[in-house]
């Protein structure tokens, strides 16, 4: 049987590259949206994306070398692959991606009910891939992005109770 594990470094990586799909979730809703003002939240939506994505490449570069210390043999690269599978997925399960169940006929609370859903899909990913990496390993940092996401869940449900249900 073989163990699992990662290290926080390697989890940075997968939010950076959510944060990038959860921007090109909201710029696809701000161009089939016709609503000047529901585009306009749509691309400042996509906005706080790109800031988290830098956020956490700042968080990134911030780790110790012990936080990037890869935990398993892999020479084959398998690990990097099945990361990138499940970025790609991203908690959806076989399901389409945020972006791709867009049809342009959503109302701004669809759309943002559609965001919050992915991001407690992301943070009960996070809370997961947390549960892999070890304590010594930056366990503490990968917290650190699970707060950021409930953050992101806590604007969007902000905005939904402006916007209207």
């Amino acid at each position: 049987m073989m163990s699992i594990s990662f290290n926080a470094d390697e989890i940075f990586e997968m939010a950076i590259e959510a944060e990038r799909n959860g921007a090109k979730f909201y710029r696809k809703a701000a161009e089939q949206t016709e609503c000047p003002d529901g585009k306009k939240m749509l691309l400042d939506f996509a906005a706080m994306e790109d800031g988290h994505e830098v956020v956490f490449s700042e968080m990134r570069k911030e780790l110790t070398e012990q936080d990037k210390e890869s935990l398993t043999f892999d020479p084959d690269g398998e690990g990097a692959m099945y990361l990138q599978a499940m970025v790609n997925a991203h908690a959806y399960e076989g399901k389409k991606g945020p972006a791709d169940e867009l049809t342009g006929k959503e109302s701004p609370a669809e759309i943002i009910k559609i965001a919050i859903r992915a991001e407690k899909d992301g943070v009960a990913f996070y809370l997961g891939m947390k549960d892999f990496v070890s304590s010594e390993n930056g366990k503490e940092k990968v917290q650190a992005i699970i707060a950021e996401e409930m953050g992101h869940i806590k604007t969007l449900n902000e905005t939904l109770a402006a916007v209207g249900k």
